[in-house]
């Protein structure tokens, strides 16, 4: 009983260690190359919606005229019928509108909580300079927020699937409701 337990473990160690042995390498792309794995949403689709739109929303009035708005940003709300990582749209769009120095941008929604959080454990505790401590009531309102939709329409039929991505976003003006800037961008699949 004890050799044919022993047995049986060796044979599932060699097993598991040829199908180890056969697995796919492994390789470095280029991040800002065209990805062509699969019809979804990726990687190259999210790097044309933020450089547009940031493009965009760099030419526009809103920060031409010099005023660096403090702007909130709100995700992206994701109306297709896939997985899309919209805050990784809003985060390219961030980093690179904060990379121009032409706007600026306070605690969004999602990031509130760590603020407050850090301002009650400086304001608590006793091992903080008194004279360095950030004081409460002192962040900024934004003047503006930046929120956008991504929708699809897909059409498919047994040799084809065509998948078109709408994505869109706008900056309001918070006192006033007012929107300041919009635009969208497209983005056409088609597997065949």
């Amino acid at each position: 009983m004890f050799q044919r337990a022993y047995v049986l473990r060796v044979a599932l160690l060699i097993v598991f260690s040829m199908v180890l042995g056969c697995s796919k390498s492994v390789r470095y792309g280029d991040p800002k190359g065209i990805e062509t794995v699969s019809i979804e949403f990726g990687s190259t689709d999210l790097q044309k919606v933020a450089e547009e739109m940031t493009r965009s929303l760099l030419v526009s009035q809103l920060v031409v005229e010099g005023n660096r708005p403090l702007i909130t940003v709100q995700d992206v709300k994701n109306l297709t019928s896939e997985y899309i990582d919209t805050r990784a749209i809003t985060d390219s769009i961030r980093t690179e509108l904060a990379r121009s120095g032409v706007v600026r941008f306070v605690v969004d929604e999602e990031a509130m909580a760590q603020q407050v959080s850090e301002l009650d454990r400086q304001q608590e505790g006793e091992y903080y300079d008194q004279e360095m401590i950030a004081e409460k009531g002192k962040m900024l309102g934004a003047a503006y927020r930046l929120e956008g939709s991504i929708r699809s329409i897909v059409k498919q039929n047994s040799d084809v699937k065509d998948v078109h991505y709408k994505v869109n976003l706008q900056v309001w003006e918070i006192r006033t409701g007012i929107l300041e800037w919009s635009d969208e961008t497209d983005i056409r699949k088609i597997r065949d």
